[in-house]
């Protein structure tokens, strides 16, 4: 019989039973006889939630993929209550700063009103390394919040990947370094604070940003039962804006 399980169980049960850390592999591609070890670093991240999801199958772990592809979130822990328990999976060099991304950035918005439990998602982070044998060992794991991996930029509120001038994805700081005094944000309503200051500032979503706050307070409370006060990023910023530079 299968089992429901918590993303901090799951954690657990990866790192300290399974011990994820001290296990090794590789990527192979075979046609007909011939075969050759992949070392492609883009294939990484979707070839490990293939990996997890079979790993939670084996373990009797009750879990529901999401059959829509690009949806968040990647895989629901508890499939009898799809508004709870999402798991995100990340993945990246970890001999390189994480640049995967966390969302679009328009959809995130729009997301939040739609579906506001999406800010509570849990995110599964992957840091591998790969050898030149193409041997792939997980260096360390992280399960982390949104605001846990998110932080200012110099020119803007939030990390985020900017195309011609407009934001278009957010990404991930690199949350474990020592190198810069900058940190990440402290809870969700100051990361809600630095997200809504990013949609007035970024020219796509300046009209948007006038309503999404008034729209998200209302979701938020139909689906919990309470409220939730988003800060003014005027009162808050200059905890975090020390050498914020990326």
């Amino acid at each position: 019989m299968a089992n429901f399980i918590t993303a901090k169980e799951l954690y657990k049960l990866l790192v300290l039973d399974y011990k994820i850390k001290f296990q090794e592999g590789c990527f192979d591609f075979r046609l007909g006889d011939v075969s050759v070890a992949v070392r492609r670093k883009d294939v990484v991240g979707d070839v490990i939630q293939k990996w997890l999801e079979e790993w939670l199958k084996r373990s009797r772990i009750d879990f529901l993929a999401n059959p829509v592809i690009q949806m968040p979130p990647d895989i629901y822990l508890n499939k009898e209550n799809l508004k709870k328990d999402w798991l995100e999976i990340k993945a990246f060099n970890h001999e390189d700063s994480p640049r995967f991304s966390i969302a679009t950035f328009k959809f995130f918005a729009q997301d939040l009103i739609e579906r506001p439990w999406h800010i509570d998602a849990d995110y599964l982070i992957f840091g591998y390394v790969i050898n030149e044998a193409g041997i792939l060992r997980i260096k360390d794991l992280w399960l982390k919040k949104v605001w846990q991996i998110t932080k200012i930029m110099s020119q803007w509120p939030l990390t985020v990947k900017v195309t011609q001038g407009t934001v278009s994805e957010i990404r991930p700081c690199n949350w474990y370094t020592r190198r810069t005094k900058t940190k990440v944000f402290e809870c969700k309503e100051d990361f809600l604070s630095a997200f809504e200051e990013t949609l007035y500032k970024n020219p796509a979503t300046n009209l948007f940003a006038k309503e999404w706050k008034r729209k998200f307070y209302k979701s938020y409370k139909k689906h919990y039962g309470k409220e939730i006060f988003i800060p003014s990023w005027e009162n808050i910023k200059d905890k975090y804006t020390e050498r914020a530079k990326i």
